[in-house]
């Protein structure tokens, strides 16, 4: 479903990604790992268009999407909640829902109902604003917004950071029945490695801004663990 061909990136003089050639199969829960400051947020924010690729190519569904400006992406079915969340503060839980909405097909103007049943503690907050939110009930938003466009691809920078561990543990929940029941195709950067063990089906390790290692979760052995994921 996604496929990146060589990429290269730069910020200013240093280079940050080396010719990275990774591979997101349609249906899979993909987990990019690496130690802190090692490339995983910039490759995500390549995907997405936050930040241009200086050399090749990203692929989805086969069309390249170094063609097309970031506000494009998401109208091909691509969700992406960020590092840190960036939900809007003063806007209320329906608000910040609804900004997705205007990426839905034509037509669709109403916020999914099974983003309620999936986050019922949305719909019981529905007029608070989301800087009130605590930071478990922020990510959930985050997600939910991500998820109100019905994306085929749903891109999560580190969604467990910061969030305390019954969330957490419903987060990889959701992830699991999104996949499961919607086939939803999802990658995600974490860096709990229990938590990435449970949910994810592939793995890739990005090391120094070059892709070091990958495959099925089951061939995550400890020895690339220690060489490449702890500190």
């Amino acid at each position: 479903m996604l496929q990146l061909k060589a990429i290269d990136q730069y910020y200013g003089g240093s280079h940050t990604l080396w010719d990275v050639d990774m591979l997101v199969p349609r249906g899979s829960i993909t987990c990019l790992m690496g130690r802190n400051g090692m490339g995983k947020t910039t490759l995500l924010r390549c995907v997405m268009g936050l930040v241009p690729a200086r050399a090749g190519e990203i692929l989805f569904d086969g069309q390249d999407l170094r063609t097309l400006p970031a506000e494009q992406r998401p109208r091909l079915g691509i969700g992406f909640v960020p590092q840190g969340r960036e939900i809007f503060s003063q806007l209320s839980v329906e608000e910040n829902l609804r900004i997705g909405l205007p990426m839905r097909k034509a037509g669709k103007r109403d916020i999914p109902a099974p983003i309620y049943e999936m986050f019922p503690v949305l719909k019981k907050m529905l007029r608070r604003r989301g800087g009130d939110l605590s930071g478990g009930q922020q990510q959930q938003l985050a997600i939910g917004r991500a998820l109100v466009i019905e994306p085929r691809l749903l891109i999560l920078d580190e969604p467990t950071e910061g969030i305390q561990p019954n969330i957490v543990h419903e987060i990889g929940d959701v992830i699991l029945r999104l996949n499961r029941e919607q086939g939803l195709t999802v990658l995600l950067v974490e860096q709990k490695l229990p938590f990435a063990r449970r949910v994810a089906s592939e793995f890739r390790i990005l090391d120094k801004g070059r892709l070091v290692g990958g495959g099925p979760i089951a061939d995550l052995t400890d020895n690339l663990v220690r060489q490449h994921l702890t500190v």
